[in-house]
């Protein structure tokens, strides 16, 4: 069998601190991706710097998506770079976490056909996240210890199967800074739904759609840790709104949305 080819999304916004760090675990991955795919909601000058300065060095392809600040649209962007990816599978997370060294690896050996995977993030506590952001460093033995819960910064992949159908029932809990899912399926019900903008819910009924269309959900504990780095929280003022967007699609069993890739 030839090997899995990988396209990782990296979503950010006007946070080049947090995404250098993200990007540094990137390029020091046991198994890196075939490319990186930055999904740009709009950032600024920094961060194309940035990820140009990256791009000079990087043993693998980095593209900056960017689509024009008008807003929270993180559907519509990680839509762009769904499109412009060129592997078949594909690994997305959010720009402020930093990767287990394994968490490529972990990914890749738990992708299946007509699954997709969710998986979960552990957090940083805020004192230790505002000093590697400054230092733009990282330890991951201290990381671990400065995790709010240690046990969630474990990685004990002989466990993992005993947890993969823990939470493939429950369709709406998803977390789209840690998930991983077939580019196919995702052209198949027309990506992520651009109705919904603002903080919440994009994840998990774009999650729903695909398991609506017949996929089955696999859930992954004790590998592909994410360390998610502390910053203060987006406003939820269009979560409600979106919830209802996210149930519509649960109740209904939509598979496809009209807004989405394809307009």
């Amino acid at each position: 069998m030839k090997p899995l080819s990988v396209s990782l999304i990296i979503t950010t916004y006007n946070a080049p601190d947090y995404l250098s760090l993200c990007i540094k675990s990137v390029l020091t991955q046991t198994q890196l991706p075939n490319e990186i795919l930055i999904a740009d909601d709009g950032s600024g000058e920094a961060t194309r710097l940035l990820i140009e300065n990256y791009s000079k060095s990087s043993p693998i392809t980095i593209k900056h998506v960017w689509q024009p600040d008008s807003g929270f649209r993180v559907s519509a962007i990680r839509n762009k770079a769904i499109l412009a990816a060129k592997h078949e599978y594909i690994i997305q997370i959010d720009g402020d976490v930093i990767l287990n060294p394994h968490f490529i690896a972990d990914h890749i050996k738990y992708a299946k056909p007509n699954t997709y995977i969710g998986a979960s993030r552990c957090y940083i506590k805020e004192v230790y996240s505002k000093l590697i952001l400054k230092e733009q460093y990282i330890n991951f033995r201290e990381i671990k210890e400065y995790c709010r819960i240690k046990f969630n910064s474990k990685r004990i992949p002989l466990l993992t199967p005993l947890f993969l159908k823990s939470k493939s029932h429950n369709l709406v809990r998803i977390q789209g800074c840690n998930m991983a899912y077939w580019r196919k399926d995702a052209i198949r019900i027309n990506g992520y739904n651009e109705d919904i903008q603002g903080w919440g819910s994009e994840d998990s009924e774009f999650a729903i759609r695909l398991s609506n269309s017949g996929l089955k959900k696999n859930y992954l504990k004790f590998s592909a840790i994410a360390y998610h780095i502390w910053h203060e929280k987006a406003s939820r003022a269009s979560h409600k709104k979106n919830n209802e967007i996210m149930y519509d699609a649960l109740n209904t069993k939509s598979t496809y949305v009209p807004n989405g890739i394809k307009k």
